[in-house]
Order: structure tokens, then C-alpha cells, then sequence
């Protein structure tokens, strides 16, 4: 195992384009364990993210030597303060790890507040200028508390540019418009609208005594219980801070660029023009020493410097001078956005669109005009002047050392930088593709034929070419290929082969059309394909070649990807070796890499979808109508189906072997050998105990037989049994062949990709094993129908899958290895559930994702048929048909428009969006529905019977607002943010200035951090053994990798940041939970989406935090946030909305607003209820609470009816002896006591009038702790004294033993209720 020492400060990373602003914790050393060996299991796929980890496992050897040695890296332990001394400022300290560059020390001066407008400067140790891309340790005489001086440089041209841009991203911090228009990795976040500053300094608020704060708490009506109305504009709340102080009206480049030789032989660079906030415009020289006035006009050029010149070396001293508006403002504006948090501010890895945008005046800016014009080739790659070879920094970064952690967390970080920034470009190049700005390569050709190449990336459209796949279902295979190759492209990154190489890969879709933009091989132009070719086949099979180093490299992806080894013939009959689909071609690059590509098929096809003749599928499959014919014949099977389907049957290979060994040893007769017997123990003792180890691995993390340890277990008892007795080699044998076992000494299932391939012919020595892989791929095609489907709806019956809108139900469904065109056979099976009314969401969420899919496909071909002019009516006319109520939604044709395309006829422009056709205007409501139905019946196989949107609102208890949401995320549509009136009859919903702008939908790989990602699962595995502390240093250290290797930004860290927040939370540190917790919905607001339902889990965990830190009215806030988000998503009626209204009833019980409250906890309690079934413990507990807030109204009667009912369900549940039941009957006597004490009041006081003597009764407000305590167990979260803790870990630990020693069938310890899992 690998020791590794770390300092957190040395794992500061900061890349390159985001300041260095990661909050990290200081100091602190941190010792983090790597197991070897662990499966990596992420998002319920057994990823390989080692390759080293499958090798070994495949030669065994290797293994046993990382055992033994004990490899420490200490990673360069201390971080060391220096001075800094920057012109006309006081100098600071600055804390440096010896690991950083001097660069990154320029990063931290470009974002301080008092430095943060120079750019062109040095930084000088005594004298002697540091190199910018040296490690501080590098440098000599550098140590604890050496001054370095800041010290300005003369300009360049390029210099200059630089600090032009950077003073108007200054300029432009507090601006959200980058996040609107989805620029930049800029994205939204509102947090801060909702906490006012309160959690600022990391929430240690002064508390002013004890008192309750005056709060109000009223919601606003439409997030009330019950509310009908679901306004969108809440959605984005308006951020004060957003209120642009103006510094500037203009800043741009003047006209009169660039200077004329003579000028430029007097040090002119550039020259800038500029209007004041007070109206002064000026002409301004950028020169190699600085900026000042000139005596130019706009229409006068008098390069002169004008009297007094103001030189300044940077241009906001220059602005400062000349205008006291900008210098106020200026200063109040850094101020604030240096008081923003980070993670607003830091951008993200990939961009993330915002469906909304408020209407936003379009202000000028020269350096995004300069950039439109530029397209910016030159400026945003590190290297100017130069596009970047995208295929070598790809190719090179996963070359690098991958021996230790250091070395590994080097080379996934690169990997990752690289992928990031391919994507962003590759987007970009694609958008530029369909607007038609780029030259095609081919340009004589048809527009859908033609192939772009745009900054070293190579980009063709999803359509079938030259009939290429005419026998797989033409265009629609065409538009499918791509996404099949994307994932294949992902499964052999992941399993990270020296030696074997894949293209970078974007997809995206843009204005109907799918782009696949892809790096480009060195050499691959110049020469033609059939030349290059030397492995797999360019022509779907027909001819074929074979070549043993691609071979051997593919031998390697063999196990863990399932790929079998196979022959097929050629077109002169001989056999070709194979290890992967015909398709998927080998070409040797002029670089001598070995690239792999067009990997489509590395899944095999899913005969569900794939009608063949003279074949019969399974019983189950034939049962639900399978197989059915689909768009094309690419369909294939998922990688997650494909690991579900092993696990399952080693599963059973392993019941089948065990059975049948004990058989023989009960056959045994006594008299044998004692020896037989003990080797007859030794098989039956392992056999059963790999059984338990792939057993006992929590529901929905499937380990992956080939490289977790069972299989060693597995294989060990082979080579006992093989060995020695010919009777268990039998056994084997016999249960191989019963689970398809492509080897008959040991578990071993893989698919042969190419199987039922049109124009794929096999040797005749094969015919047995094609058969044996036919019935495989019929088995696999009836599990996910028998198996998977069911098990799904399982989960989301018992609440352990809770999807909340159409993204997190297809991620729950691809969990499963569930392809979405399954969508139908999934709620058809969830409509003949017994227990449909429990799971009604899922069935909605799955009609409106169906709804929504089915538009989108048809809106696809309708923009395909739009010309650039009218697209925003287009897509306006296109919503009204679908959502708006009106039946007769004309399009707007402007007129004059319709006159000046009869000119132009001549002269038509030849994109691939240039169709200059009308016929989308003639589209109706009424047929649009027809055609969504249609396409439901035939893509889904499922009847939606709506003829318009009011009927499928009023069938499937759906939302306009919602379905909205979901159209305009897949399509990237983005639209005004304003009241919608769907249900208007008189006119439509949509004009076409609704429609902001359209956005692409991005498919790209996502690189791992696998070494993070072990360290965050054995912290998990830790604190669901009960060993918090050691888990918490897991997940820490865990942190500090991700960050390392993704940067600050990205879901992963999200994950990590929640579970730290919830450990802090339990071990009673509440002020660190609301640290890490503000941080985790910061980040999920900007990479995931201010509603997306992560977001808004992470805004109800907030709360419950805030409130724990008494910061009630904050808690409040958040909750109602959280509410109305959820509404927007998915409407009230869903399980997780009577967790947030439970929590809504509970802060408000706090704060005494009874009747608010009973609002809240009795629709809580109507949808648990519903969801969990009247008799659900669930529903018990919220009968308590209800009972609770009657109490404090002291309205016994209804309170002692709810208790009653709660403990009711108690008694029949649990018994009576169960805590729970007493607490209950305690709380009845309780309240019965009360009520009668209220009752002889009452009558005192009818009886005696006004003279009665009163006794005092006892009405109470809840106290904060009880509130907290009732937060505390309806969120899961139990808190355990530590003496149980110390039990609990010794229970653990003996049923560890106990499992080892294969004794553990009879009793399953239930952890999940007594620890805190987070959920």
C-alpha cells in the first residue's frame, strides 16, 4: 500500500485561468492510506480507472510486490510566508507553497484589490528578476520572509492587449451578463440573495442574546401548500449587487489603429478611445511606458500628448486622474467583488446555459467585439500566435508517468485541463460550423455532405454520408453513431491502456443539427482511408484486416470492457483475428501512436430492438412484445447492463458451484481418504465466502467480478480443486456451461460485439461458440427487461431512487444499464403495478420526459427547415403549439422580409442552416400533438392519446411550467424570464421576443480522479462502519486531490464537500457544516444549475445548518427556496416535498407561527401518506409532529387525535415494547393530562365567572433543541453517544470477524438505522 504525506498547502492548485482562490484548510498534515485493489464504483458503474489495477489482477504477480513494499511519498511538506512590495501600496505577506510558480504568484496580485490593475510587471528578488514559469523551490536565497518587489515593465503590444481585457473583466466582475449568455464558464448562482451576508463569516455571527429575532416568516402565496400559480420569475431573484455601478459609458478601441510607422517608431502600441461617466471623451496612447491622453478626436488624428498627459504605467491610475466618478466607483467595485465568495466567482470547467435571462441592455464592449471578429484564436490559448495541436497535448498528457501519486495526480490533472478546454473549443468551432462561418473542406459538395476543419479539430454533421449506412437505418443511425461512439470513446479512455489511443470526442447538438467534432491524427489527411487503415474494416465487414500489435494492445481492454476475442471472415474467405467490433478501425498515425476509432459497436447490440429473422428471444422479452423495430440498428447494449448482467450471473455460477460441491460431499462415502475431505472443506469454505464478498456490497454498486477479489478467491479454488480432484473440475465445468462461461475452467463471461452485424460472416469452426454468444446476448436482453426494469421501480417504491425530473430519472435508469428508449416498457410496467399510487411521480416524471423527447426529436427536423432570420419566430411558434392553449397559433412572418428573400433567391448562402423554406409556419397545434403521438408510438411503443396540451396537463396531472423547463434543456433554448399565460385562449404564449438565444447541447468524456475517488470511498466505507474521525480524514485528504485534480469547480468535489459538511454536522462542529455546506450549494448552483435537484437537496441541508447555528430566519429563507424550486421542477405532489414541508413546519413551530406551520406539516403528512402507505413509520412521525403544534394552540382534542393515530401505527409496527410506542404512550398520557387540566379551567370559569381562581397553565414553546432534534431525525441524521459508538464499532468489527470466517448466514446486521448515511 502506498503512504502518502501530504501538507495542504503544498496541493494548492491553481490553474492557469482561475485566480487563486481556493479555499482551503491551512497546514495540516494529512496521512492518507491508498488501498490497492479497491473497485472503483462511481455513480453505480465499476469503473477501471486503473489499468495497472486490471493488469495486475490479470498476471496476479504484480499484485503481491505493491504488497510488500511499502512506497512513501512525501510531497514537499511546508508552505513559507514572503513580503510583498508593489508601487504605492503597503507591503503584505504572502503565504507560498515551494511547489508554486512564479506565475501563480502574478495571478494572486492580478486579483488583490490594491494590485488588481497591473498586469505588466516583474517580480525581483534583490535585484535579480524571477523566472515566470520557475518553481519557488527553484529559486536561491528565496525563504520565510524574503521581500520580493513588484516591479512594472515596459509594455508590448500584446502586453497592452492583456491589460486592456483584464481592466475590463475588472470592469465587468459584478456583471452577470457572461453567466446569461452562457460565456466564459461563467454561470449563476443566488445564494448570497437568500443568506445576506449571514453566513459570511463562516456563519460565527454575534448572537444578540437568546431573544428571538423579529422575523417574518409568511411565505410568499405561490409557495404556500395548495398553491395553483407557479411564477417563473422568482427563479432568478434580483442580486443587488448585480446593479452595475457605472465607471465607464464607453471603452473601445479608437479607429484610428493601428499607429502609422512613424508613430509606432515613437513607442505608440495602440490607441483607445474613451467617454467618462461625466461625459468627457478622450483619446487615450497605449505606449511601451504607459497610457496617457492624446490630442486625437474622432475625427482629427493628433497622436500628440495632450497637456497634462497624465502618464500613468497603468490605465486606471490614468482614469483615476481624469474622472473622480470612476475612481469612486471603481474603488466601491473591487471592494465588492473581492467580498464575494470564491466559488461565485471562480470559473467553471465546462459551461453550463441558463434556460432564463432577464431582458439585458446590450452595452458596448470592445474586447468581446474584438473577440467575435478574431475569433480569438490568438489570445486564449496560452500560446499566442499559434493554434493548439489538440490531438498531441491530448496524446501526450495520458502519457505522462503514472507510477506514484504524485506523478498520477500531475497527469490527471493535464488530462483533465486538456479535455476542458477541447470542449469549450470544439463547442465553440461547432456553433461557428451551423451559423456558417467556416469554410468547409469539401465545398463543392452538398451542404450535409460537407466536413469542417477549424482550430486543428475536425468536424463532420450527423447525417448518413454516401450512403454509408443505408442497411443500419440511414440518417437515424447516422444521428445515433456518434453518441455510440462517444460512449466507446469513454469506456476505453477509463480503462487507460498504455500504448492504445482514442481521438478526443465532442458531440453537440446545435439548431437541429448534430455535430461530432473530433482531434485530428497526424497524417490522416494527406493519405486515403484505405491506405490507413490497418486493422478492423472500413466498409461494415466486407473486407477485413487484422494486426497483432493491435491485437495484443486490444487484449488488454479485452476482460475489463467484455470484448471476447473472435474470428471473422474477409472477402476472400479467410479468417481475421478480432478483439473488438469490425467497425472500429486501427490507424498508425504519423506520430507512431496506435489511435483506435469509430467505436460504436463496443457494446454488443440489444436484440430487444433488433428484430432478426429465424431468431427467438427469451420467454420474458417475447412476454412485453420484444423484439420491436427501432429507427436504426445501432442500438446496443450499456456498459452498466453489461456489468449488472456479469455480476448477476457469477452470482449464480458461484450458488450453482457451491450446491453441487455440497451435494458431493454429503455423497461422499465415509470411508474415503481423509484427505479428500479436507480439500472437499477447503472448496466449500471459499467457494461460499467470494460468494458473500460480491454479496455484501451495498444495493446499487455492483462490483465488477474481473477486478475486485472475489474472482482470486474464485480462481484459488480452481487451482486447488482443478489440481487435485477431477470430481470439482466437473462441477466447474457444469456451471460455467449453465451461466455461458466463454472458459470452462473458471467464470469468464464476455460478448462477441459483432454478432448479428449485417455483412459479419464467421468461420465454420466457430459455429458452436456464435451460438453460445447468441443465447448470451437473448439472456442479457431478457435481464434488463426481467431484472433491471423491475428492480428499478423497486427502488423507487421504497424511496432508495427518488428522481425528480426527466435528467435525474434517465441518470437513475442509466444507472441500471436502462436505455431511455425503454421509456415506454417502463411505465407501462409501473401503470400495472399494484401499487401505482405510491410511485405516481415516477410515472409522471416519465410521461413528461416522454412529452418532452418526442418534441424535441420533432423540433430537431423543424429547425433544420429554419433560415437564420426567422429562428426566434420559429422557436416562439413551436412553444406556443406545444404549451400555449390558444388553437390557432399563427407564426409571424414579417413581411418585408418575405419581399427581400425574393431577391436574394440568387445568391443563396450555403450553410447547413440556409434552408430558406416557410414550411414551419404552417405547423399547428393540433398537429404537433398528432406527431408527438405518433412518435411516441413509434420510438417508445407507448399511447399517449392527447390531442392537445390541456388534455395531457389534465390526464397526467402534469405542469406547463415544468414541461417548459424540460423542452428548453434539451433543445438549449433559452427564453425571457416573465409571467408565461399558458392557458390564455385568446392569444398565444409565446412572441417571438420571448426567445433569447439558442445554446448547443455538449456530449464529451469526463476524466476521473480515480486516486480522489478511492480516497472519498474508503472514507465513506469508513463512516458506515461507524468510524467517523477516520472517515472525515478520508474525505478531507480525498478533497485535497479532487481539487488537485479538477481545480475548485466540479460535481465530484460537491459530493465530497456535502458528506465533510455532514460529518462536521454530526460530530457537533455546526459552524464548519455551514462552512462546507455554503460551499457545496455555491458549487452546485454553477455546475450543475441553480435548479437542478442536487441544488436544491443541497439548499434543504443548508438550512437544517443554519438553523442549528441559529440562524432561523436564514433557515427559513432557504427552505422556502428550496420549495419553490421543487415546484417549478416537479409541482408539489412528490416523496420529497413532505421531507422540506416537514422541515418548513418544524422552523416555523420554532419560531411559534402555529397556523403557518399546520399548513406545511398536514400536507406533509397527506403526501407520506400517499407515498409510504397510511401504516408507514414515516407517517407516524408526522402524525407526532402535527400533534406537537396542536399542542402549543392547546387544542388537545386534535392533538390527541393525531397522536393516537401515530401511536397506532407504532404499536402494529414495532410492538409495544419499542421505544418509539412508549415515547408515544408517555406524550398521549401527557396531552390527555393537559386536556383535562384545560377542561376544569374552562369550567372554573363558566362555573365562578370572572373571579375564578386560575390555575396557570402550562403553554410552552417548543424550545430550540427539541425543534432541532425533530430537524435532526426527520433528516435522517442520528447522533450516537459515544459510548454506543465504541459498541457499535466492537459490533461491527466481531460480525466482520465472524463474516470471515463464513459463518455469517443468519444474521445481516442493519446498519441504516443506526448510522448517519447521508442520503
Amino acid at each position: 500500500m502506498h503512504l502518502v504525506v501530504f501538507s495542504s498547502s503544498s496541493l494548492k492548485q491553481r490553474s492557469m485561468a482561475s485566480p487563486p482562490l481556493l479555499p482551503f484548510p491551512e497546514g495540516g498534515v494529512y496521512l492518507g492510506l491508498r488501498h490497492r485493489g479497491d473497485t472503483v464504483v462511481m455513480n453505480g458503474v465499476a469503473g477501471h480507472d486503473q489499468a495497472e489495477e486490471a493488469d495486475s489482477k490479470q498476471d496476479g504477480s504484480a499484485d503481491a510486490e505493491d504488497a510488500n513494499e511499502q512506497e512513501v511519498i512525501v510531497i514537499q511538506d511546508t508552505g513559507f510566508t514572503v513580503k510583498i512590495q508593489a508601487p504605492g501600496a503597503e507591503p503584505f505577506d504572502l503565504q507560498v507553497s515551494p511547489q508554486e510558480m512564479v506565475q501563480e504568484i502574478h495571478q494572486v496580485l492580478m486579483d488583490r484589490e490594491d494590485t488588481c490593475h497591473r498586469t505588466c510587471f516583474s517580480l525581483q528578488l534583490d535585484g535579480n528578476v524571477l523566472d515566470n514559469f520557475a518553481e519557488l523551490k527553484s529559486i536561491e536565497g528565496l525563504q520565510e520572509g524574503s521581500l520580493l518587489k513588484v516591479v512594472e515593465e515596459p509594455y508590448t503590444v500584446r502586453e497592452a492587449r492583456i491589460h486592456v481585457r483584464h481592466i475590463r473583466d475588472l470592469l465587468k466582475s459584478l456583471d452577470p451578463s457572461d453567466a446569461y449568455n452562457g460565456v466564459d464558464c461563467n454561470s449563476l448562482s443566488f445564494l448570497s440573495v437568500f443568506t445576506d451576508g449571514d453566513l459570511g463569516d463562516t456563519g460565527k455571527r454575534k448572537k444578540k442574546g437568546n431573544e428571538l429575532e423579529q422575523i417574518d416568516c409568511t411565505p410568499p402565496e405561490h409557495i404556500l401548500p395548495g398553491s395553483k400559480e407557479h411564477p417563473l420569475v422568482p427563479l432568478q431573484p434580483q442580486n443587488k449587487d448585480w446593479k452595475p455601478m457605472q465607471c465607464l459609458k464607453v471603452l473601445t478601441m479608437s479607429g484610428w489603429n493601428p499607429p502609422p510607422g512613424n508613430r509606432k517608431m515613437h513607442g505608440d502600441l495602440m490607441y483607445l478611445y474613451i467617454v467618462t461617466v461625466e461625459d468627457r471623451h478622450v483619446s487615450i496612447t497605449a505606449s511601451t511606458r504607459g497610457f496617457y491622453l492624446n490630442q486625437s478626436t474622432t475625427y482629427t488624428f493628433n497622436p500628440k500628448p495632450a497637456n497634462p498627459s497624465f502618464l500613468s504605467h497603468s490605465l486606471v491610475e490614468l482614469l483615476s486622474q481624469i474622472s473622480a466618478a470612476f475612481k469612486k466607483n471603481f474603488t466601491a467595485q473591487q471592494k465588492k467583488r473581492v467580498q464575494r465568495h470564491p466559488f461565485e466567482r471562480i470559473a467553471t470547467p465546462f459551461q453550463v446555459y441558463s434556460w432564463t435571462a432577464p431582458q439585458s441592455d446590450h452595452a458596448m464592449d470592445c474586447v468581446r467585439a474584438e473577440d467575435a471578429y478574431t475569433s480569438r484564436l490568438g489570445y486564449e490559448e496560452h500560446i499566442p500566435g499559434q493554434t493548439r495541436d489538440w490531438n498531441e497535448e491530448l496524446q501526450t498528457t495520458r502519457e505522462l508517468s503514472r507510477k506514484n501519486l504524485p506523478e498520477r495526480l500531475l497527469r490527471e490533472r493535464a488530462i483533465f485541463k486538456v479535455h476542458s478546454d477541447f470542449a469549450a473549443a470544439a463547442t465553440r468551432g461547432a456553433m461557428a460550423v451551423i451559423d456558417g462561418n467556416v469554410m468547409a473542406i469539401n465545398p463543392g459538395e452538398e451542404t450535409r455532405m460537407q466536413m469542417f476543419i477549424w482550430n486543428n479539430i475536425f468536424f463532420s454533421l450527423g447525417f448518413d454520408v454516401r450512403d454509408h449506412y443505408r442497411e443500419l437505418g440511414g440518417d437515424a443511425a447516422a444521428h445515433a453513431a456518434p453518441t455510440n461512439d462517444l460512449n466507446g470513446v469513454r469506456a476505453y479512455s477509463a480503462v487507460d491502456v498504455e500504448g492504445l489511443y482514442t481521438l478526443g470526442t465532442v458531440v453537440v447538438d446545435y439548431r437541429g443539427y448534430r455535430v461530432t467534432a473530433q482531434s485530428i491524427i497526424p497524417g490522416i489527411l494527406e493519405r486515403e482511408q484505405e491506405q490507413s487503415v490497418i486493422y478492423g474494416s472500413i466498409d461494415f465487414g466486407k473486407t477485413v484486416a487484422s494486426h497483432p500489435k493491435y491485437l495484443e494492445l486490444l487484449e488488454k481492454t479485452s476482460r475489463p470492457l467484455k470484448v471476447q476475442h473472435h474470428a471473422v471472415l474477409n472477402e476472400k474467405d479467410t479468417a481475421v483475428e478480432l478483439c473488438s467490433s469490425v467497425e472500429c478501425k486501427g490507424i498508425i498515425g504519423n506520430d507512431g501512436r496506435h489511435y483506435i476509432l469509430d467505436l460504436l459497436r463496443t457494446f454488443p447490440p440489444d436484440l430487444n430492438f433488433l428484430p432478426v429473422e429465424g431468431e427467438e428471444l427469451a420467454p420474458e422479452s417475447q412476454k412485453l412484445g420484444f423484439p420491436r423495430q427501432h429507427r436504426h440498428r445501432l442500438a446496443c447494449l450499456r456498459q452498466e447492463l453489461i456489468e449488472a448482467f456479469v455480476e448477476h450471473r457469477y452470482l449464480l455460477f458461484m450458488k450453482m458451484a457451491a450446491l453441487q460441491l455440497m451435494q458431493q460431499k454429503a455423497n461422499k462415502d465415509k470411508t474415503a481418504a481423509l484427505h479428500d475431505t479436507s480439500t472437499a472443506d477447503a472448496e466449500s469454505e471459499s467457494k461460499p465466502q467470494a460468494l458473500e464478498a460480491s454479496e455484501k456490497v451495498p444495493d446499487g454498486t455492483p462490483t465488477s467480478p474481473t477486478s475486485s477479489e472475489s474472482t482470486l478467491t474464485l480462481d484459488d479454488a480452481e487451482a486447488m480443486t482443478v489440481s487435485e480432484n477431477p470430481k470439482s473440475r466437473e462441477v466447474v465445468l457444469n456451471a460455467c456451461k449453465a451461466v455461458g462461461s466463454i472458459s470452462n475452467t473458471s467464470f469468464d463471461i464476455r460478448f462477441n460485439p459483432d454478432i448479428f452485424s449485417p455483412g459479419v460472416r464467421f468461420p465454420d469452426d466457430s459455429t458452436d461458440d456464435i451460438q453460445k454468444q447468441k443465447q448470451l446476448l437473448k439472456d442479457a436482453a431478457a435481464f434488463l427487461v426481467s431484472c433491471q426494469i423491475p428492480s428499478f421501480v423497486k427502488d423507487c417504491l421504497d424511496h432508495s431512487s427518488l428522481p425528480m425530473d426527466g435528467a435525474t430519472m434517465t441518470e437513475a435508469l442509466h444507472q441500471r444499464g436502462i436505455n431511455v428508449r425503454y421509456l415506454g416498457t417502463v411505465l407501462e410496467f409501473v401503470e400495472n403495478m399494484p401499487a401505482k399510487a405510491q410511485i405516481e411521480h415516477i410515472y409522471r416524471i416519465g410521461i413528461s420526459e416522454l412529452i418532452t423527447r418526442c418534441a424535441k426529436h420533432i423540433f430537431k427536423t423543424y429547425l433544420q427547415g429554419v433560415e437564420l432570420t426567422a429562428l426566434s419566430a420559429a422557436v416562439s411558434h413551436f412553444l406556443n403549439c406545444l404549451l400555449s392553449s390558444f388553437p390557432d397559433a399563427v407564426a409571424h412572418l414579417p413581411a418585408d422580409e418575405l419581399v427581400s428573400r425574393r431577391k436574394s433567391r440568387k445568391r443563396r448562402n450555403r450553410v447547413p442552416g440556409g434552408g430558406d423554406n416557410t414550411t414551419w409556419a404552417s405547423l399547428t397545434p393540433s398537429e404537433l400533438w398528432k406527431n408527438i403521438n405518433s412518435e411516441a408510438q413509434s420510438y417508445y411503443h407507448f399511447s399517449l392519446q392527447c390531442e392537445s396540451v390541456d388534455q395531457a396537463v389534465e390526464k397526467y396531472g402534469l405542469q406547463k411550467i415544468t414541461l417548459l423547463r424540460e423542452i428548453s434543456l434539451k433543445t438549449g433554448v433559452q427564453i425571457l424570464i416573465k409571467e408565461y399565460n399558458f392557458d390564455s385562449r385568446h392569444k398565444p404564449a409565446f412572441t417571438e421576443e420571448d426567445i433569447l438565444n439558442i445554446f448547443p447541447v455538449v456530449k464529451h468524456v469526463n476524466p476521473k480522479a480515480s486516486d480522489a475517488f478511492h480516497f472519498f470511498q474508503s472514507g465513506q466505507a469508513k463512516v458506515q462502519q461507524g468510524f467517523l474521525k477516520e472517515g472525515c480524514e478520508l474525505i478531507n485528504e480525498a478533497l485535497n486531490l479532487f481539487n488537485n485534480v479538477y481545480g475548485a469547480m466540479h460535481v465530484e468535489i460537491c459530493a465530497c464537500l456535502r458528506l465533510l459538511a455532514r460529518l462536521n454536522y454530526i460530530m457537533g462542529d455546526h459552524p464548519e457544516a455551514l462552512s462546507n455546506q455554503q460551499k457545496a450549494v455555491l458549487m452546485s448552483e454553477r455546475v450543475l444549475g441553480i435548479e437542478h435537484p442536487n441544488t436544491i437537496q443541497e439548499y434543504m441541508h443548508l438550512a437544517l445548518y443554519c438553523f442549528a447555528n441559529g440562524h432561523l430566519s436564514t433557515a427559513l429563507k432557504l427552505l422556502y427556496r428550496a420549495r419553490y424550486l421543487m415546484l417549478v421542477v416537479c409541482g408539489e405532489d412528490h416523496p420529497e416535498m413532505a421531507l422540506l414541508d416537514s422541515n418548513i413546519g418544524l422552523v416555523l413551530h420554532g419560531v411559534m407561527e402555529y397556523d403557518l406551520s399546520l399548513r406545511f406539516l398536514e400536507n406533509a403528512l397527506a403526501i407520506n401518506s400517499k407515498y409510504h402507505g397510511p401504516r408507514s413509520l414515516k407517517v407516524a412521525l408526522s402524525h407526532h409532529l402535527v400533534a406537537r403544534v396542536y399542542e402549543s394552540k392547546a387544542e388537545f382534542r386534535s392533538a390527541l387525535q393525531h397522536e393516537k393515530e401515530g401511536y397506532t401505527i407504532y404499536k402494529n409496527q414495532v410492538g409495544e415494547a419499542h421505544e418509539k410506542t412508549k415515547e408515544s404512550s408517555e406524550y398521549l398520557k401527557y396531552l390527555t393530562q393537559q386536556a383535562v387540566a384545560l377542561q376544569r379551567t374552562m369550567n372554573e370559569i363558566y362555573k365562578n365567572g370572572s373571579n375564578a381562581s386560575i390555575m396557570p397553565l402550562k403553554f410552552t414553546a417548543p424550545s430550540m433543541a427539541s425543534v432541532l432534534e425533530q430537524l435532526n431525525i426527520i433528516n435522517g441524521i442520528i447522533f450516537i453517544p459515544l459510548s454506543n459508538l465504541e459498541n457499535l464499532k466492537a459490533e461491527v468489527q466481531r460480525r466482520q470477524l465472524m463474516q470471515n470466517s463464513g459463518k455469517i448466514e443468519e444474521q445481516q446486521l442493519e446498519l441504516d438505522d443506526k448510522l448517519p448515511v447521508d442520503d
